[in-house]
């Protein structure tokens, strides 16, 4: 397996990047260093970088093909990303103390916005994301890369959650959480949240721009056209 050395490397830094700061002793001494805004800052930046560096090294790994390209795959990706996308609008600056990194100001629990939809947005955003591209890169290197982001955003959802539970407390979180749901739509269905007002338009256009751009510099960046053939 000659020449995966770099992918392995960027692989686990980027997972140890993400396990080590995880850690509430960590957490803590850098949060008190940086401040919380410092802290998400820097941590964000680090992120990024370690994933720009992790999908280089995937491109340039050895090609191991697990499963052929089909034209389905690339329509599968254009119809997941703008929901992708149109998540993250909607969770950006939204109060939402239920997921990582939510602020409590201003949230209410009878009228949880985007947290009646789906708990961790963003989470879930990262997990279309990442499926979605699993299935249209048969490769070995991209699927372990985006398989292992679909199950870290998946998993990272339960894992949130637990801690949430137990920094608030069972009945404290109960509350907030009653109207809001684990899996997308979930409390909809359940008829334990019904949506409040229009969406945002500003939110929604928001959402459509970032899909457009990605779309647009997809191919340039990354060499690969998104569209299907």
């Amino acid at each position: 397996m000659a020449g995966w050395g770099g992918f392995a490397a960027a692989f686990v830094a980027f997972l140890l990047s993400h396990a080590i700061p995880a850690r509430p002793a960590v957490r803590g001494k850098l949060v008190r260093r940086l401040g919380e805004r410092g802290y998400v800052a820097a941590y964000s930046a680090a992120s990024l970088a370690l994933l720009a560096w992790l999908v280089i090294e995937a491109a340039h790994a050895p090609p191991v093909l697990l499963w052929p390209y089909a034209a389905w795959q690339a329509w599968l990706v254009n119809l997941v990303m703008p929901v992708a996308c149109l998540l993250i609008a909607a969770s950006l600056g939204a109060p939402n103390p239920l997921s990582f990194g939510g602020d409590a100001h201003g949230f209410d629990p009878a009228r949880p916005g985007i947290a009646g939809v789906a708990r961790h947005p963003l989470l879930l955003a990262l997990a279309l994301w990442a499926g979605a591209h699993a299935l249209a890169n048969g490769s070995l290197a991209h699927v372990l890369m985006f398989g292992s982001f679909a199950g870290f955003a998946l998993l990272g959802m339960r894992i949130i959650d637990r801690r949430k539970r137990r920094q608030m407390g069972e009945a404290a979180w109960a509350g907030l959480a009653a109207r809001t749901s684990l899996w997308p739509f979930a409390a909809l269905l359940g008829g334990r949240w019904r949506p409040a007002g229009r969406p945002s338009l500003a939110r929604l256009g928001a959402g459509l721009l970032l899909w457009l751009v990605l779309l647009h510099l997809h191919a340039p960046v990354l060499g690969v056209s998104p569209l299907p053939p």
